[in-house]
């Protein structure tokens, strides 16, 4: 299980979040984002000023500098589970200096002097991310890879981020431009992703910023402001997309709330649909789900015109007016299942 998850109602007065972090080549890059990235969005100086895109885009950066860095080697080394990626890890880190904090994680920078190895560039793991922000009656999504987050508006079903494929066009052009290339739809022939935090050996390109890499962290951003047409909100990675469509997951959670008021068991029926019933194929993946049902009707203390949805066509942020909303009108569960790896 490499999958790992954030939920945070309150992250402040006016303010909640939301994240799904799907792992591959170990888990200690999904944690470490599940245990960081929310923080960097919060105490960004934009933040106080109500940008939350810049913040986001700023978190999801930040995870790759963070991890490059001394203490941020020392973080994955503890989060990485025991065997051999805790052995490369731990091996490529001289223990601290006497005085310094082996729990701080301030990041620094790649070249922290004494204590980092020089041949250590950041973690070979990696994980995607799809956070959902909501701040008054303001959401905000940012995603990089192939988990994915949904609004469900009267029933129906809005992509409010899309998977990032190697096989995209836009994705294509960036990883040849970097000196990369996709073979049977995936980078360099090996992940089948476009974009993720991690995955350091694909960001290597000195010449290159680190929105132009061929992988790249560098998140989408979209928002939109909620209405009282809207119902509820998913966030999930891929191993329950790679299962059903948007619209198809959307039905049935719908169908599920008409009877069920615990959204945990919500997200449990919804795991033991997507199943598989033996192994190999569709439904073997890690599976990880958060619901987000909203509290209607929402406090609204400015004329809500009800603003557009992203199209998919269209990777612009769809910036609009935020009006004050109680943040109690919004409640979340999750359910992270452990067993799906082994189905």
């Amino acid at each position: 299980m490499e999958d790992a998850h954030a939920v945070h109602p309150n992250l402040d007065t006016s303010t909640s979040f939301f994240g799904v972090y799907d792992g591959h080549g170990g888990d200690e890059v999904s944690k470490f984002c599940a245990k960081f990235l929310h923080q960097e969005v919060l105490y960004h100086e934009a933040f106080s000023a109500g940008d939350i895109g810049t913040c986001i885009q700023h978190a999801f950066l930040r995870m790759d500098e963070m991890m490059r860095g001394q203490t941020g080697q020392r973080e994955l080394a503890a989060l990485a589970e025991k065997g051999q990626a805790k052995d490369i890890i731990e091996g490529l880190i001289s223990p601290p200096k006497r005085g310094e904090s082996k729990g701080q994680t301030d990041g620094g920078s790649s070249e922290e002097g004494a204590g980092a190895k020089s041949d250590y560039h950041g973690p070979t793991a990696g994980s995607t991310a799809c956070v959902a922000i909501i701040q008054n009656i303001q959401l905000f999504v940012g995603n990089a890879g192939d988990s994915r987050c949904v609004l469900s508006r009267k029933g129906q079903a809005y992509d409010m981020s899309w998977d990032h494929k190697p096989d995209l066009q836009a994705e294509k052009e960036r990883i040849t431009n970097a000196g990369g290339y996709v073979r049977c739809g995936r980078v360099n022939g090996s992940l089948n992703m476009s974009r993720a935090i991690g995955d350091m050996e694909l960001k290597q390109n000195k010449l290159l910023p680190a929105e132009k890499q061929i992988v790249t962290a560098n998140p989408d951003i979209h928002s939109v402001e909620l209405s009282n047409d809207d119902d509820f909100l998913v966030l999930a990675c891929d191993g329950i997309w790679d299962c059903m469509s948007s619209q198809e997951l959307v039905d049935f959670v719908g169908k599920q709330l008409k009877h069920e008021s615990k959204l945990s068991s919500v997200c449990e029926t919804v795991l033991d649909k997507c199943l598989a019933s033996a192994t190999g194929g569709e439904g073997c993946d890690n599976m990880t789900m958060i619901l987000v049902q909203f509290k209607k009707p929402f406090k609204i203390s400015t004329l809500n015109k009800e603003q557009p949805l992203p199209s998919n066509q269209n990777s612009e942020c769809n910036e609009s007016a935020v009006a004050f909303n109680n943040p109690n009108d919004i409640t979340g569960s999750q359910f992270n299942d452990n067993a799906a790896k082994k189905a």
